[in-house]
């Protein structure tokens, strides 16, 4: 059956949550039907497994875009989850709705990292979960386990720390992007016998894993980048030259 108007109310329903059965009893098309336009639908999205066949830069002889995988890994310490399923494994990276260069660039370096079925975009409260299948994410992202990241060990293997050393701003860049931002802060001071309201960018990142905040806090050390902790879970960059310095290789989310 290919009649284009039914297999989009057919997908209007199914988008709402109505089973595969009342979808097909409502617009009497065989139910064999509906689950093979939700095949393709999936598939067009790029929702489906990605192929066994997809190289793994840990698994096989490839080689592996340094700045893309450390990037990611960024995004995963921040924002970041993998899930088990049967056959496979789902990385997810949840990006604001308000950014979505952001939520490109995630989707690319998941692309450039793991070559393959392109990601997809699955919409959620006020954002999106960037998310590609394969049974590599464990490969590629070791910290992954059970529970969430603050209540278990986060630490870099070896490897990986290779690839931050050669890399270290693209790290950084990737962890503001998931769990941190750049605002502007004020205060005020005394100027001449009278105060007045002072204004200065800052950069600050929130995260509950003291693992993840030791990460940044030794990267940002080697960069030359001052900070200090302005809560326990709270990391805040506001000396000038190191804003100054964090524009240069971080910027804004956009």
């Amino acid at each position: 059956m290919n009649d284009p108007d039914l297999r989009r109310q057919a997908l209007s329903l199914l988008q709402a949550g109505i089973s595969n059965a009342d979808v097909a009893r409502r617009l009497c098309v065989p139910k064999g039907t509906v689950g093979y336009w939700l095949h393709m639908e999936r598939f067009r999205r790029g929702e489906l497994p990605a192929r066994r066949g997809a190289p793994c830069f840990r698994c096989h002889d490839v080689g592996v875009d340094h700045r893309a995988y450390a990037y990611l890994l960024g995004l995963y310490l921040g924002d970041g989850h993998i899930v088990a399923h049967p056959r496979s494994h789902s990385l997810s990276i949840s990006c604001a709705n308000a950014w979505p260069g952001l939520m490109q660039e995630c989707a690319n370096a998941i692309t450039r990292v793991l070559p393959g079925s392109p990601p997809s975009f699955v919409p959620r409260q006020g954002c999106k979960d960037v998310k590609r299948y394969s049974q590599h994410w464990p490969c590629l992202f070791p910290q992954h386990g059970p529970g969430r990241k603050h209540e278990r060990p986060i630490v870099l293997e070896p490897w990986q720390q290779d690839i931050v050393r050669a890399e270290p701003w693209a790290l950084v860049r990737g962890l503001i992007h998931s769990d941190g931002c750049r605002n502007m802060n004020w205060t005020t001071r005394m100027v001449a016998g009278e105060r007045k309201r002072y204004e200065y960018p800052r950069y600050l990142f929130a995260n509950e894993s003291l693992d993840i905040m030791h990460i940044l806090t030794t990267t940002l050390d080697e960069l030359g980048v001052e900070w200090k902790f302005a809560r326990r879970n709270l990391l805040s960059v506001a000396r000038r030259s190191s804003v100054a310095l964090m524009d240069r290789h971080i910027g804004p989310k956009y």
